[in-house]
């Protein structure tokens, strides 16, 4: 895609929504549902074994074929097979965007500068793989000759969040003699609760951080390095208690850790599409490099899915167009991701990260202002405890609230009748979000008149459902994946670079300065709050 191409605003697909969107948007999913006895099937589409029921959305044919129009004239189809054969799309960067080059098989050839990649992906993986089996067989030895019982993962951003989902998601499949905590910020109340009872002699740190100098992570590694040598007193041991996640060997080396035990991966990886690089060496441990690879091959598939399949069947892009509708047509400013699996309960976390760090953009890659919004901000909980905290505001409050619900066929963990529960609500809440409960029908049931208005439930209200057979690593992979993917999608549409995350520098610049005026006596040279607090904080310490 040109970075001088036609504004979104003057394509002729946009304009045709702008027009259509008058038409449909006082139209109710009751009617849209009655008009048509078979909408719940036509307005579905499965692939890799994931079902996907968009029909709740308040769209009709014509909606779709607009939108699909929209990213054909949106250059789409041209602008991934940029991404997939390793141009360097993140502009402002210069940088090729190949988190899907993590994931390829070895026989693939994914060029970049006139190199293929791939090799050196596989190599890094089966070193990981190497170092993982030695630990989770107990061959890896601590200082002391004992075995490593606990894993602590210290990074921050896509070096964290990533690995914490991941392990949570896949806790079912982890080696459960080993524990595993993860540490991200700064605030050294998470570093004291993660070890405060774990013994050093046991432990093993990962330092996942590309440059070894990111500050948070750099703190956190300092302070777990103090902390293993208080007990096991000689420096020397760090090599047997540490490993890195890095692309600097010579800081990882000054640390103490043997370059031999330091994992890198490339700089056409971003931090937020990392998991299934060396940063996923805590995942590989906690599950085995066999899952690790069941994983990755989830991903790859929803990858060649989203290359291969035409728009209309095509799971990231459909979800990717409905987010477009509601976020520029509608006004929607939040997307809620609903996973009915405890298991995914850091899902919504991280993909917040992965969306909003990816299109919270207020320029498009010719750097012009944007005129319409860009990133809609992700949120959610799982079912079904989001229902008693707040599904009240999405059934009848004044904000409308698209939401992505997510469901498993079949449990991990049969017990009783759980699942039963947990997938009717599942069917519940989209049908009450959809359809509601009119006046009519609130008064038939004997209300009293004073309180029918509070029971009335207007519908109307938009949602996806997501049905999957079971989480596996490869269950997980794909829907990774699939929000990668439909992420990119928006991004595209929208015309900004997904790629890149400009907007955390500010802050971390700004810290740095403060740091030294913290522990110093510089003067102050700010505006007269951020002075006032910084003077008040001083005073306090």
């Amino acid at each position: 895609m040109s970075t001088t191409a036609t504004p979104l605003t003057q394509l002729s697909a946009w304009k045709a929504l702008k027009s259509h969107h008058e038409k449909i948007a006082p139209r109710h999913l009751r009617e849209l549902f009655a008009e048509d006895p078979q909408r719940g099937t036509k307005l579905a589409v499965e692939a890799l074994g994931i079902y996907l029921d968009y029909s709740k959305n308040r769209i009709t044919e014509e909606t779709l074929q607009l939108l699909l129009k929209l990213a054909e004239e949106s250059g789409l189809r041209e602008r991934m097979e940029a991404m997939f054969s390793g141009e360097k799309i993140n502009i402002t960067e210069k940088r090729a965007v190949l988190h899907t080059a993590l994931r390829a098989p070895k026989d693939a050839v994914i060029n970049v500068d006139g190199k293929n990649v791939v090799p050196e992906v596989h190599q890094v993986l089966d070193r990981m793989s190497a170092f993982a089996d030695r630990v989770r067989s107990g061959a890896w030895k601590g200082h002391t000759g004992k075995r490593i019982r606990n894993v602590v993962n210290i990074g921050i951003g896509g070096s964290d969040l990533g690995p914490v989902m991941a392990y949570e998601a896949l806790r079912h499949y982890s080696q459960r003699d080993l524990n595993f905590r993860f540490v991200s910020n700064v605030d050294g109340t998470d570093f004291a609760e993660a070890t405060h009872d774990l013994d050093a002699e046991e432990t093993l740190f990962i330092v996942s951080s590309k440059t070894f100098t990111t500050l948070e992570t750099m703190t956190n590694a300092q302070t777990a390095r103090k902390w293993a040598l208080d007990k096991l007193g000689d420096p020397a041991a760090v090599a047997k208690h540490f490993v890195a996640v890095s692309t600097n060997a010579g800081e990882v080396s000054k640390f103490g850790i043997d370059t031999a035990n330091m994992f890198g991966f490339w700089d056409w990886v971003g931090g937020r599409y990392s998991m299934d690089s060396a940063i996923g060496l805590s995942t590989m441990i906690a599950i085995g490099p066999d899952n690790f690879r069941a994983m990755l091959s989830g991903f790859h598939a929803m990858d060649e899915h989203f290359r291969t399949t035409p728009f209309e069947k095509n799971l990231p892009v459909l979800m990717g167009l409905l987010s477009i509708w509601y976020n520029d047509f509608f006004d929607a400013q939040t997307v809620a991701v609903l996973p009915y699996d405890q298991y995914l309960k850091r899902f919504p976390a991280y993909l917040q990260q992965l969306t909003m760090e990816s299109n919270g953009k207020h320029v498009t890659l010719s750097g012009a202002q944007v005129d319409y919004q860009t990133g809609p901000i992700y949120w959610g909980e799982p079912g079904t405890n989001g229902q008693h905290s707040f599904y009240q505001l999405i059934h009848q409050g004044t904000r409308l609230i698209p939401c992505d619900f997510i469901g498993f066929e079949k449990t991990l963990n049969p017990l009783s009748n759980h699942h039963d529960l947990l997938m009717a609500n599942v069917f519940a809440q989209t049908e009450a979000l959809a359809f509601g409960k009119t006046a009519e029908q609130v008064k038939a049931e004997g209300t009293p008149d004073w309180l029918v208005p509070h029971r009335v439930f207007e519908g109307n209200r938009p949602s996806n459902t997501l049905l999957l057979q079971e989480l596996t690593p490869e269950t997980l992979g794909k829907l990774v994946a699939l929000y990668e993917h439909s992420v990119f999608t928006q991004g595209v549409i929208w015309q900004i670079d997904s790629f890149d995350q400009w907007g955390v520098e500010l802050g971390k610049v700004l810290a740095v300065r403060i740091i030294k005026e913290l522990e110093g006596n510089s003067e102050l040279k700010h505006d007269s709050s951020t002075n006032a607090l910084i003077q008040r904080y001083l005073k306090a310490k």
